[in-house]
């Protein structure tokens, strides 16, 4: 696995592996319903290179094919964090968190709104839950959960 910065070309196969996911991982913690409102299979990709060109944004591969991206802003907010759904459990979400929180550097609070399926991951890394919250999403309300990391 390399981890890299993002390219403009890799917007469409980030976008893919984000829906792709979510339908895939997140459905074990989530109703058709609400993955189908989270990831409606279109992205805006316009605003989505915006966001990565804006914020340190990283990307795992395997040979050629994207198999997790991530990005944080300067402010301390993780954004994204997604790893495909053919290499969960490979250490990919901890490479790339690991070059995030170092990248965002030390005496920093980060901030995640992680879903009820990345909740385990971040509380491992040390997160601590400031409040569950209820969004809404093309009408339908998902449960996720704010969570902070000081890193010292």
């Amino acid at each position: 696995m390399e981890i890299r910065k993002y390219r403009q070309e890799d917007l469409e196969q980030i976008a893919c592996l984000f829906c792709d996911t979510v339908h895939t991982i997140n459905i074990r913690d989530y109703s058709q319903e609400q993955v189908d409102a989270w990831a409606t299979g279109s992205v805006n990709l316009e605003e989505w290179n915006t966001s990565f060109l804006e914020s340190i944004t990283c990307i795992a591969t395997e040979k050629d094919l994207i198999v997790g991206f991530g990005n944080i802003y300067a402010d301390g907010y993780l954004d994204k964090l997604y790893v495909h759904k053919d290499f969960q459990g490979k250490g990919i979400a901890t490479a790339i968190c690991n070059l995030l929180e170092r990248e965002i550097g030390a005496k920093s609070i980060i901030t995640v709104h992680a879903s009820i399926t990345a909740r385990p991951f971040f509380e491992k890394r040390g997160y601590r839950t400031v409040r569950k919250q209820e969004v809404r999403r093309h009408g339908i309300l998902l449960t996720n959960y704010i969570m902070e990391k000081t890193i010292v």
